[in-house]
């Protein structure tokens, strides 16, 4: 895969280290999702080096000094359903107030095209930085999608989340949408003919919520 400038792949030892527990077969639903909030919270503070902040003054017990603040309701999330509620309350450690959001893509599994069935948003989300979170990026059809309706709602100001990529969504992603970050904490492999990222975790949305 060629080098982005909107592209970055974190090499955290933490994260490398969760992850190698995440993709095992043998980690149970409790842990898999504590362990994609903790990546998620992780990935949420590296990316956020750029975020807006106001001066506010604050009184210490010595003395007035000014400081800086996130401004308040300036962050939405928005998980691409279903997986991407897993990763909701990792950002919202970090961001506890920000508002949700939702879009609704499922795969047709013949196509391997994303469809879109819900899309509600906050008010005043293309005003918000908003942070698009999937924990699978594999063809990429679905956060493409996903980033097209964000921006036709008139979101300025996204960064997409995923916490495994594949060379190929990575790719597409990066090359349709050259104005948003993409934030992905491991690089993996390959897709299989499926459409499955190799060597991947199997699907998230299962493992999150124990169904199929």
């Amino acid at each position: 895969m060629k080098n982005y400038k909107n592209v970055f792949i974190f090499d955290h030892p933490l994260i490398k280290h969760k992850i190698s527990i995440l993709r095992d077969k043998n980690t149970g639903m409790k842990e898999f999702r504590e362990l994609i909030e903790e990546i998620t919270t992780m990935m949420t503070y590296e990316s956020t080096r750029d975020v807006e902040l106001i001066s506010v003054k604050v009184e210490t017990p010595l003395e007035v000094t000014t400081q800086y603040k996130v401004p308040e309701e300036s962050v939405a999330i928005v998980p691409i359903l279903r997986a991407g509620l897993g990763m909701v309350n990792g950002v919202h450690k970090v961001f506890p107030t920000a508002k949700v959001g939702h879009i609704g893509m499922y795969r047709d599994e013949e196509t391997l095209e994303p469809q879109e069935y819900y899309c509600k948003l906050p008010d005043g989300i293309e005003n918000k930085t908003v942070f698009l979170v999937d924990p699978m990026l594999a063809t990429g059809g679905s956060a493409c999608d996903a980033l097209d309706a964000l921006k036709k709602r008139g979101c300025k100001k996204i960064k997409f989340m995923a916490i495994i990529g594949a060379p190929e969504g990575v790719s597409k992603v990066a090359e349709a949408h050259p104005d948003i970050p993409v934030y992905v904490s491991t690089l993996d492999r390959q897709l299989n003919e499926n459409g499955y990222i190799l060597p991947g975790l199997g699907d998230a949305g299962d493992r999150l919520f124990g169904t199929k």
